[in-house]
């Protein structure tokens, strides 16, 4: 794979996970009742993040968690029956708000619902993504969008954060023997 181009920068990134802090908040008329989950492993960074900005703006703490989706996936079963979800919180009747790194087909979203609707009846679920690559093959939108980025078939979209990559950013990395 060789990259193709940065599409944002940490301060990109700051400032798209800041203006879904925002809508957020909006849409929810407040904080109150909202809780968070990252997919694993890109998702609970940004979803901490998100919980940070909330905090500072709205002076609560919003509960953070982290969502394992390797058993709900329709693609590959997992090789051991280890589940690495970790929310310590009740999601009964809350405002849960799926984070994730990029959308793609929306399988992973879907796995993801499978997998919260499993651990209780939120009262409504919503989904950020830091980026929305389109191509979908299952009628899944979020509701908070960083950046929209069409993209090929043949691209693939990499974010990277500081948490785990040491670095953030989000390149578009092509096959070059695809090209040829």
């Amino acid at each position: 794979m060789e990259r193709k181009a940065v599409i944002m920068d940490k301060n990109a990134m700051n400032r798209a996970l800041t203006r879904i802090t925002y809508e957020i908040i909006e849409r929810n008329k407040g904080a109150e009742n909202i809780c968070l989950v990252g997919i694993i492993s890109r998702g609970i960074a940004l979803a901490e993040r998100i919980a940070a900005k909330i905090n500072e703006l709205e002076n609560i703490s919003v509960p953070c968690g982290a969502l394992d989706i390797t058993p709900f996936r329709d693609d590959m079963k997992p090789l051991e029956s280890c589940d690495r979800t970790v929310i310590d919180f009740e999601i009964k009747d809350k405002k849960v708000v799926i984070v994730d790194d990029v959308i793609y087909t929306g399988r992973s979203t879907r796995a993801a619902i499978d997998a919260l609707i499993e651990r209780g009846r939120p009262e409504a679920i919503q989904l950020a993504v830091l980026i929305d690559r389109g191509h979908r093959e299952i009628p899944i939108r979020p509701d908070y969008v960083g950046k929209n980025l069409p993209t090929s078939r043949e691209e693939e979209v990499n974010v990277f954060v500081k948490e785990i990559d040491g670095t953030d950013s989000v390149a578009i990395f092509t096959d070059i023997r695809e090209v040829k």
